[in-house]
């Protein structure tokens, strides 16, 4: 979504683009996410800066692509205690709170909002900024858009891989053609060897490994987005001395916590949940999904819905790239003559990604 991102922002200024993935079709974490435009949990600064703006850019693109499948649906967290209560609620006494759309809600109210919650909790925090799109299908409507818009201004050439720099500006692919412009931008997401590792050997960038599941049809809808009170521990905006207490007091479940787990879920067009996730950091990485987080994740969404999950249709594990210093949005640096490398995003590629491209245009003139 970074590389297609990069190709909008080139296109939407009047250059031509060839657009070089690896794969026919998306793979990587582009497709294996779950699709949230995620301004709740954001550290301030640069990173909600670039979250708001990149929100910007998801609805006017969606308005322009409405296969993209934008949804304005916000997100409520579910809180059960004084303590998840008191997280939220220092939360609200933030700065840029009202920027990203935070309200703190009874239950009553978060039912109102989101019907399909009848579990059991006391009061949600609800952020307006929050919305989705759908991963599995947004960079073939970016794509097709993309031709349509262009006027012959836009190639995509999958099943490719850029194998070498030759010059300035210009790189040679696995099928020995060379590609020349005024300017490379190698948004390579977690593939972080071979050309790259060569360019930059000392990136500071680690690879996430993460498993998800997606279930059938709910058979109602998901107004919002979800999550629970263990993202509080994940997200730099919940950093405040009411998480220390809930830390110190209040211990993740064992299997959430050797996974270093939280929920988010999302309902996708055909009324499935996308539901996830976990963290695992420490390489090698497993080659296999373990059993023991779905079944975590279940029992906390079912105790949400306060209803059985339909039946899982789909498990998934999948990589993403994140700068190494988690402050940082994103790693741009240039690698060599007219050739700019854009990665480590850290599980922010799918929601920043406009306003990413959107600078990496800007600094480079575009």
């Amino acid at each position: 979504m970074v590389g297609t991102m990069h190709a909008w922002q080139a296109v939407e200024r009047g250059h031509e683009v060839v657009q070089i993935e690896r794969e026919a079709e998306a793979r990587g974490a582009s497709l294996r996410n779950f699709g949230q435009i995620w301004v709740s949990g954001r550290a301030g600064g640069e990173e909600l800066d670039t979250a708001l703006r990149a929100r910007e850019l998801w609805e006017r693109i969606g308005a322009e692509v409405p296969g993209l499948g934008f949804r304005a649906i916000g997100s409520l967290t579910p809180v059960r205690n004084a303590r998840e209560y008191a997280v939220a609620e220092a939360a609200l006494a933030r700065p840029d709170a009202a920027a990203r759309g935070y309200e703190l809600v009874g239950a009553e109210e978060a039912r109102r909002i989101n019907p399909a919650l009848r579990g059991d909790f006391e009061a949600a925090l609800w952020c307006e900024r929050d919305a989705a799109v759908e991963p599995r299908t947004a960079q073939l409507h970016l794509r097709e858009a993309l031709k349509a818009r262009a006027g012959g201004r836009y190639t995509f050439l999958p099943g490719r891989e850029v194998r070498e720099v030759t010059g300035p500006g210009a790189v040679r692919d696995d099928h020995g053609d060379v590609h020349r412009g005024d300017a490379v931008v190698l948004a390579t997401g977690a593939w972080l060897s071979g050309l790259v590792r060569e360019l930059a050997p000392d990136l500071p960038v680690r690879r996430v490994r993460l498993q998800m599941m997606q279930t059938a049809p709910l058979g109602e809808e998901l107004t919002t987005s979800v999550a629970d009170a263990d993202s509080f521990r994940y997200y730099p905006a919940y950093r405040s001395a009411a998480l220390d207490e809930l830390n110190a007091a209040q211990a993740q479940s064992p299997i959430a916590a050797a996974h270093k787990m939280q929920l988010l879920m999302v309902q996708r067009r055909d009324g499935g949940l996308t539901i996830g996730d976990t963290h695992e950091y420490e390489h090698p990485f497993a080659f296999d999904t373990l059993e023991d987080p779905y079944e975590h994740l279940t029992e906390v969404v079912e105790s949400f819905l306060g209803r059985p999950l339909p039946k899982i249709r789909h498990r998934w594990a999948g990589v993403y790239a994140q700068c190494t210093d988690t402050t940082r949005v994103v790693h741009r640096q240039q690698v060599a003559d007219g050739v700019w490398l854009v990665t480590g995003p850290g599980g922010r590629g799918m929601t920043c990604s406009p306003a990413m491209a959107e600078t990496t245009a800007n600094e480079l003139g575009w």
